[in-house]
């Protein structure tokens, strides 16, 4: 029989699904269960975004689209990054992709060689490491502890940059963690970028508008902008907007870039679908009251669950500012037993929790952090309380 290709032997299913799918499966089976544990949103775009898809479809066109991706849609991103101080670019600058997965995949297709450096923080998006391993691209880690906040600093970066890896992969606001960047951070990375010209910088900002605490978001681009003949910037749909499943990202940078990602969507999607394309309009040019009611709602319940686990002994939590997400160093519970259960590491305890207690959480160790849970609080609001004390009860009751 003929073998697969011996990049599949590199690919690994997402941890974050597998959690997922064990929690839809003991649902189905009668379990009381309570999900932190995939970045779902869990709240639909507005009205406009549906009227704009039912226009669409009922004016198809049934044709092949853009390989970069429709004008209007191209434009609508265009004002909507301008919004926040990306402003100067042009078409010729973007480019689309099912989804910002996809895009990440995209580039590091077009910026990374066999055994290219390929740098980023750790913790780190699961995804990261998956890509840069199916590629065999030499992957190399940045520690970011929760002793430093879960934050590179300047002297990390500039240690890394010695080492001269293809491309810098950032992520701001960080998933998994919620850390977000001041301006002043940013601006210190920067000025260590800046000297280290042959790096690719990309910059993971999906959840840009989730940014609570006033901090604002900030971009290497506005602090040093010779730097945007480097830098390109992601977005999504999926997590402002409401809309993961209708897998539409964006991207924005060096025309050169913009131009390899085209073409690599001329090779296998061709286009995005001209309903998804119509409805990323609206989403993006149209009313955004949505977006900033939401981001309202999950900074009300990142109070909530910093509540409960600074309540809980031996729980070190940086204060995350931005996207969904709570990322407790739980490293206290291990060695530790629960009902006769030993908890040896950051997979026994999320195991245990999820059998005792009926709640998922994914361990730290998916996201390059073994000592750290993360907890996804975009459940509906009336889950979240009873799940949180689920996880106070856990801890009380370890010995």
């Amino acid at each position: 029989m003929p073998q697969l290709a011996r990049r599949i032997g590199r690919a690994k299913p997402s941890a974050i699904m597998q959690v997922a799918e064990k929690a839809k499966r003991l649902k189905a089976e009668g379990r009381d269960i309570i999900s932190f544990s995939i970045g779902v949103p869990n709240f639909l775009p507005g009205e406009h975004v549906y009227a704009a898809a039912r226009d669409a479809l009922e004016h198809d066109s049934g044709q092949y689209g853009s390989n970069r991706g429709a004008d209007a849609l191209l434009d609508a991103f265009l004002g909507h990054i301008a919004e926040i101080g990306l402003d100067g670019y042009t078409r010729a600058n973007c480019a689309t992709g099912v989804g910002a997965k996809h895009l990440i995949y995209n580039l590091a297709e077009a910026l990374l060689d066999e055994g290219d450096g390929f740098a980023f923080p750790t913790p780190y998006w699961t995804s990261y490491v998956d890509v840069g391993e199916i590629l065999n691209a030499d992957i190399q880690l940045l520690p970011c502890p929760p002793e430093q906040d879960y934050k590179l600093n300047p002297a990390q970066l500039d240690a890394a940059m010695a080492k001269k890896p293809r491309v810098f992969l950032f992520n701001n606001p960080s998933n998994p963690t919620g850390m977000v960047y001041t301006k002043d951070e940013i601006a210190a990375l920067a000025d260590v970028l800046v000297k280290y010209p042959e790096t690719w910088i990309i910059t993971d900002d999906i959840y840009n508008r989730m940014v609570f605490d006033g901090v604002g978001y900030h971009n290497f681009v506005h602090a040093r902008p010779e730097l945007r003949d480097r830098v390109i910037f992601l977005d999504s749909l999926s997590k402002t907007y409401g809309m993961p499943g209708w897998r539409l990202g964006l991207m924005a940078g060096p025309a050169e870039v913009a131009q390899a990602v085209t073409t690599l969507n001329s090779n296998h999607i061709t286009n995005v679908p001209e309903i998804v394309s119509a409805a990323g309009v609206a989403a993006l040019s149209g009313p955004q009251d949505v977006p900033r009611e939401k981001c309202a709602e999950f900074q009300a319940k990142r109070d909530q669950v910093l509540d409960v686990l600074s309540a809980i002994p031996g729980i070190v939590c940086p204060r995350p500012q931005g996207a969904f997400y709570v990322f407790p160093d739980i490293s206290v519970a291990f060695g530790k037993r629960h009902q006769g259960r030993q908890i040896a590491n950051d997979v026994d305890f999320c195991t245990a929790l999820l059998d005792a207690k009926g709640v998922a959480c994914v361990p730290g160790s998916a996201f390059g952090e073994p000592r750290a849970m993360r907890i996804s609080y975009t459940c509906p609001t009336p889950q979240l309380a009873p799940g949180l004390e689920r996880i106070r009860e856990f801890f009380a009751e370890l010995a």
